[in-house]
């Protein structure tokens, strides 16, 4: 068969329209990634860095979280964080286009307070996009015996997609929100699902997340 350029184009169309991952999502498989919910990003008008579009889908992610928290699924969290004085944070990113505001975040970071973190939650401070790199997260999930995670939060073309990524990288079936995660700019929404779907994770609304986890909930151990 000789596969015409139209072809291929329709088929890569296709799986980055519609493209599904063939996995069920397991409430005993699965721990719940809460991305970057800090005030610095979702605290309405708190720093220059806000996501209005994250404040806004805030509510959505904290219902997620009480399912989880029901179902018995971990709920880990991360902020994006100065940590050991900055000397683990990646030396090429002062080199990249940031536009320093002159804002300082005036305490460490805080999991914005609406969302109701709990004490008994881990949290995570990270010190690049990733929530892998540099960090416990693969050694806390192995040792929950959680091969499945669902990431939610905020950017999503940064460091959720980067969390995404890692994730795939270290084997894990990973679940990505769709419309639990969000960015700075709304046209880089879908671009970057678009990506995660054909090549990374299972991206889902947050209705279809709470659907699996319902239908799968009696097949604990399968």
């Amino acid at each position: 068969m000789a596969y015409t350029e139209e072809w291929v184009a329709s088929r890569a169309r296709e799986a980055y329209e519609h493209g599904r991952a063939s996995f069920d999502i397991r409430p005993e498989h699965c721990a719940l990634l809460v991305i970057d919910m800090q005030d610095e990003f979702v605290r309405p008008g708190w720093s220059p860095y806000w996501v209005p579009a994250a404040t806004r889908m805030a509510p959505r992610l904290g219902r997620l979280v009480e399912e989880c928290r029901t179902a018995s699924i971990p709920v880990i969290w991360t902020v994006f964080d100065d940590t050991h004085l900055g000397l683990d944070r990646p030396h090429a990113l002062r080199h990249l286009p940031h536009a320093d505001t002159g804002w300082r975040r005036p305490a460490p970071s805080e999991v914005w307070h609406e969302l109701g973190r709990r004490a008994d939650e881990a949290l995570i401070r990270k010190p690049s996009y990733g929530a892998f790199y540099d960090t416990p997260l693969d050694t806390m999930l192995r040792n929950l015996g959680r091969d499945t995670v669902v990431v939610t939060g905020t950017l999503t073309n940064y460091c959720c997609g980067t969390t995404a990524r890692q994730a795939y990288e270290r084997g894990y079936k990973v679940v990505f929100g769709g419309d639990l995660t969000a960015t700075d700019d709304v046209s880089r929404q879908e671009p970057e699902l678009a990506v995660l779907r054909k090549g990374f994770a299972l991206v889902l609304t947050a209705d279809e997340i709470t659907d699996q986890l319902t239908e799968n909930a009696s097949g604990a151990g399968g």
